[in-house]
């Protein structure tokens, strides 16, 4: 199994612009083959968000970065962010 933990700043003021960018990966991203589970989270910190996301294994979450939705998206929300995003990506023992 495999999972991903994203964490992003977003550029103040363009929260609500992101979160809805944001919720259409998610609905998407949920019904890729291999995905168990796709959440957006808002963090206590301002501006900043966390996706939490498992996979069935590393080909599932490659095939997910190499998506049409995620690449189109992913541009759309790049334009957003406030930075690089963090991502720690997790593998079960």
């Amino acid at each position: 199994m495999r999972a991903i933990v994203a964490r992003i700043s977003v550029k103040q003021g363009h929260e609500a612009e992101f979160e809805v960018l944001a919720a259409g990966l998610v609905a998407e991203s949920r019904d890729e083959a291999g995905c168990l589970a796709y959440d957006l989270w808002r963090s206590d910190e301002a501006q900043e968000y966390v996706f939490i996301e498992r996979y069935v294994d590393e080909e599932a979450a490659q095939a997910h970065v190499k998506s049409d939705h995620y690449r189109r998206i992913g541009r759309q929300m790049s334009a957003l962010m406030d930075g690089t995003p963090t991502v720690i990506r997790l593998a079960a023992p």
